[in-house]
Order: structure tokens, then C-alpha cells, then sequence
């Protein structure tokens, strides 16, 4: 019997995502700023850092809209716009190329002068290579008047220290359990979504919308299920790693699993296992045995 696909749901993009819900207090110190902007200049690089999922980027833009108000410019710098030296797109690109920096402050020096704000949106910057956060340094070095930019970043140990002293850093919190619950009555409608899954999340959003559309959320509970099952046996958990295997975005939940039993010894050999499995050849299915029967014995 063929598997049953996982369900299919349509999440906006941050773009066109007109829900924000929890981190008021950034965007109400946001606002503060710029309301009184004519009396004291508002910082012009603001640095929006946290978690993935969290809504990070759908605050940047909210901001974004409001700021150069569809009369100014407005500037998107991401992996989706993300060209090779030819201008061409790279679609499979998983940096962003010095090409898509240097692009973006070509169209900024022949934007209109209209003394409208302008906009420069990175997401993120964790993904420009070194290249191109050199090419953002020197920009931010002497801004624009009038632009605004607005760094989203994943790790802030990913940005250059010269990157971050320039910048306004704002630390954006995990959502609570009440938040994710909004978003999941927003955007998964008539979904059993439970608290396990929730708590399993860790305040992102952007998790619960990968593990329904992987179905990574059931696997999860599965595999709980059979790790607490005392005769559980070799077999049950091959055929466990069997269904986890042909998927990548399976294979986090491992990691998952080893944070819910507190095995902190475990979690870096996981990790390399999980990082080797998706780098070099290897067989998922006997490597993913393994870490579940390394789980097992820890119980």
C-alpha cells in the first residue's frame, strides 16, 4: 500500500503576510522611533534577531510597508532574488552572492530623489556569503540619508561583529503556546494541531508549518510511542527509520526527540549523524537506525 502523503497547506509569504501576532514590543519600540524621528534621527540599520519561524520577517516587512509607504523604494535582498555574475537567477542557491548586493546598490544609486524613505530589506544575513557582508559593511558604513534598513538574522553569531556594531539589534522572543495557537487557527484551519506539537516547536511557527507539511508532526509521535514501548525491537525500529529516511525534513525530528528524554550527552553525536547523512553518501536508513537504537539504550 502506497503511503499517505502528507496534507498540503498554503502559507503566505512574509511579503504578503498581513498577520503578525506576539513581539509587540519591538514593533511598538519601532514605532516610537519612528514617530519621533523629526527630533531625535532614527537609527537607520535595525537588526531584527532571533529564532527561524518566529515571524521576524513578517515584522520587517510590516515595517517596510509602513516606512517607504508604496511612494518611496523599496529594496529586497533574499535568496529568492539571489543572481549569479551573469544576473541570472539562482534558483538552488543557498548563500546570497556578492552579485545580488552589488545589483541592489546599483538600483538604490539610480532610485528617484524624491526625498521619499527608502527601504532595504535583507532576509537574511545569515545567508550572504563574505563577499556580499563585506558589500553590506561599506554601505552601512555612510547610509543613505533617509533609508532605512532592516537586517533579518537567524544567528547572530553568523554576522560580522563590524556589521553588528552598526546596527540597532533588536532580540526577538520565541512565541508562547497561546501565540502559536492564534497562528494555527489563522493558518491551519480545522487542524488537529496538539499540544505536544506546539510544545515540540519551540515558539516557531515556521516549525509547525514544516512538520504539517512533511507530516513530521505524526512520525514524531510515532516514534515516541514506540521508544516508550518496552518491547519495542530491532525491527520496529528499522522499520521507523524506513519512514523517516526518505525524507530530509524528516530527519530534524531525531533531535527533536533526543531535547524531549534530556539526553544532552547524545546531541552532538546526532547532529553529526544527521550533518553526515546530508553531506556525504550514506545510508539513511541504517544511520537513522542507529540513532534511534542510541536513543533506546539511553532510556
Amino acid at each position: 500500500m502506497a503511503p499517505k502523503k502528507a496534507p498540503t497547506f498554503n502559507f503566505p509569504d512574509p511579503m504578503d503576510n498581513d498577520t503578525l501576532i506576539g513581539h509587540a514590543t519591538t514593533w511598538r519600540t519601532f514605532l516610537d522611533a519612528w514617530e519621533k524621528r523629526d527630533t531625535h534621527p532614527i537609527h537607520p540599520v535595525w537588526m531584527l534577531s532571533g529564532p527561524r519561524g518566529i515571524g521576524k520577517a513578517t515584522l520587517a516587512y510590516k515595517i517596510a510597508k509602513m516606512v517607504y509607504g508604496n511612494v518611496g523604494d523599496f529594496f529586497i535582498i533574499d535568496l529568492a532574488r539571489n543572481i549569479d555574475k551573469d544576473g541570472k537567477v539562482k534558483s538552488d542557491g543557498k548563500v546570497i552572492s556578492v552579485y545580488t548586493v552589488r545589483a541592489m546598490i546599483e538600483k538604490m544609486q539610480m532610485s528617484s530623489m524624491s526625498g521619499d524613505w527608502r527601504v532595504v530589506l535583507i532576509d537574511s544575513v545569515d545567508e550572504l556569503n563574505t563577499a556580499a557582508s563585506n558589500a553590506i559593511l561599506k554601505l552601512l558604513e555612510e547610509p543613505p540619508a533617509k533609508t532605512l534598513f532592516l537586517l533579518v538574522v537567524h544567528q547572530l553569531s553568523n554576522v560580522l561583529p563590524t556589521v553588528r556594531s552598526r546596527a540597532r539589534v533588536e532580540k526577538m522572543h520565541p512565541l508562547n503556546i497561546s501565540e502559536l495557537r492564534d497562528l494555527c487557527t489563522k493558518f491551519l484551519p480545522g487542524e488537529d494541531v496538539s499540544t505536544a506539537t506546539l510544545r515540540l516547536a519551540n515558539g516557531s511557527f515556521g516549525k509547525i508549518a514544516n512538520l504539517k507539511k512533511s507530516g513530521g508532526d505524526a512520525v514524531y509521535a510515532e516514534l515516541i510511542d514506540m521508544l516508550n514501548n518496552p518491547h519495542c525491537n530491532a525491527g520496529d525500529m528499522m522499520a521507523m527509520a524506513k519512514k523517516i529516511a526518505p525524507d530530509p525534513a524528516l530527519h530534524g525530528i531525531l533531535l527533536d526527540v533526543v531535547a524531549s528524554y534530556g539526553l544532552a550527552d547524545l546531541y552532538p553525536s546526532v547532529t553529526t549523524a544527521i550533518a553526515d547523512m546530508n553531506r556525504i553518501y550514506l545510508e539513511p536508513e541504517i544511520s537513522i537506525f542507529k540513532i534511534i537504537r542510541d536513543i533506546q539504550k539511553c532510556l
